[in-house]
């Protein structure tokens, strides 16, 4: 893999929620040797910030619309990808039949990941030059970088497995080894136990810290690999981990579950990590896609023509939440309507009317529609610049492993029953017993929309049947595809990369 993107020091937004704005004014480093630059507490700050910056390009940095709910969930059994055709954004359409090539394939994620990657190993990188830093510092700021590496090692490996894995940044020519996708996950892991043991960090951030690494986020991320892994030598430790979240009564579930998704939802008590966007001076646009401010994942999957709303904008129609998803749930659940719209039923309440694209079900991602004046203030294009945080990490998924961990025997404190039914309460529905099935099909029910379903159909072996063929969907998914192929620029700057199968 070549290594293509350098460290650039400007003005990066980092740490707080879309309704408040904080920018860091740093110097510029045009004037002296990248090496003789971060001597400072200050500006090794700027490198962590940098390090964190990557986390809001998943939505679109380089041309492609890769935002990783959506590249998750079109290769699950909850959505379609709509638009306008299987022309438009064929990549999402090649990975929902699971026929993506290297050539077609959601590949600005590999750039945007290992752009992390480098500057995260730049921060540890520069560390040892910096003089005038508080050893307590040195360690929070070690363990954060780390933790963004460990985050965005895992989405690599999630996606594309047998990838080239270093921990120290590269030289000409930029070629690493290959590893397998076993030993990826050694690396992340041993990563993450070094983080949790040695970064001094706390179970959950001060508020103005908000939108940095906690104890908690680690936590999850590990338990996440843990659990994709199915490495049961570590389900002890990462039951242990759901049980010190939970102790500490930092996170609880929000009463409400559909306020969770608007602007006063995001980084509540049960948020235990977010990316985070904004829209007041959001500056974002086509040309400067990486720019700090908004998303443009909201108007990717509003609805298309929307007229006579007062609650959406409107949007391009993609990403249409299939029929069997809505009907899952009970009638008196929350989630149902809290985070899934069901048009029919929104037009006999607003008058509202659209047009159906591709695919289109009548049924649209509620989670994260463009709210009306959800882009107030923008700076640069109005479509790039909604001010939805994305949710990445929420406390009902640390009951929920828990719950399931304990299902399968893993010795450790806590109720599997009690968890389920915490979560259940709050959607106002009645106990069903903590079995492991009962449980995979809670966390289906909590979490659509999320990008947490594929993945669980993978790692519990149900993908093969599930994944099956429907109205459009022509193929069923197989071992094979567990891996997405490589991306060709990637094969044809190292002669040395291994293709997956495809």
């Amino acid at each position: 893999m070549k290594n293509k993107y350098i460290l650039i020091c400007s003005l990066f937004f980092i740490l707080l929620g879309s309704c408040k704005e904080e920018f860091l004014e740093v110097d510029s480093a045009s004037s002296v040797l990248i090496d003789d630059y971060y001597t400072t507490e200050d500006r090794i700050f700027e490198a962590l910030v940098a390090a964190y910056d990557p986390l809001s390009w998943t939505d679109y940095a380089w041309g492609q619309y890769t935002q990783l709910n959506l590249v998750s969930d079109v290769m699950s059994d909850d959505v379609y990808v709509g638009g306008n055709d299987q022309g438009d954004l064929p990549f999402l359409h090649k990975m929902f039949n699971y026929e993506a090539t290297p050539e077609i394939v959601c590949s600005d994620l590999w750039t945007t990941f290992y752009s992390g990657v480098k500057r995260a190993n730049a921060v540890l990188e520069y560390m040892d030059n910096v003089q005038d830093i508080s050893e307590s510092n040195k360690a929070l700021y070690i363990a954060e970088a780390k933790a963004l590496r460990a985050y965005y090692y895992m989405w690599l490996w999630k996606l594309w497995g047998n990838i080239p894995y270093y921990e120290t940044n590269l030289d000409f020519p930029y070629i690493a080894a290959q590893l397998t996708a076993d030993e990826v996950y050694e690396g992340i892991i041993t990563t993450l136990e070094d983080v949790i043991a040695n970064g001094g960090l706390s179970i959950k951030t001060t508020s103005e810290n908000t939108g940095r690494v906690s104890l908690a986020m680690t936590y999850m991320v590990y338990t996440e690999v843990v659990m994709y892994q199915n490495d049961e030598s570590r389900y002890s430790t990462a039951l242990a981990y759901m049980n010190e979240i939970i102790a500490s009564h930092q996170y609880i579930l929000n009463d409400d579950f559909a306020g969770i998704w608007e602007e006063s939802g995001e980084w509540t008590k049960e948020s235990i990590f977010e990316v985070n966007y904004f829209s007041v001076n959001g500056g974002k646009d086509w040309g400067s896609a990486i720019g700090d401010g908004g998303t443009v994942y909201p108007k990717l999957i509003g609805i298309n023509s929307l007229s006579g709303s007062d609650d959406f904008d409107g949007g391009w129609g993609f990403e249409p939440v299939r029929q069997e998803a809505y009907d899952l749930y009970e009638d008196n659940d929350q989630r149902k309507n809290g985070g899934i719209l069901n048009f029919a039923t929104y037009a006999a309440q607003s008058g509202a009317t659209y047009e159906g694209r591709y695919q289109d079900t009548g049924n649209f991602l509620k989670k994260y529609l463009p709210r009306a004046n959800g882009n107030a203030g923008y700076a640069g294009s109005a479509d790039m610049n909604y001010n939805n945080n994305l949710r990445v990490y929420r406390y009902a998924e640390t009951l929920l492993n828990a719950a399931e961990l304990l299902a399968r025997g893993v010795s450790g404190t806590g109720s599997a029953q009690t968890y389920l039914d915490e979560v259940r309460d709050r959607a106002g529905v009645g106990s069903i017993t903590a079995t492991v099935d009962n449980i995979i099909k809670e966390r289906h029910l909590e979490f659509v929309g999320e990008g947490k379903r594929y993945w669980d159909l993978v790692r519990t072996g149900m993908a093969a049947t599930v994944l099956a063929p429907n109205e459009y969907r022509k193929n069923t998914w197989t071992e094979n595809k567990k891996h997405l192929p490589i991306p060709q620029a990637e094969m044809d700057s190292d002669s040395g990369l291994t293709q997956n199968p495809y």
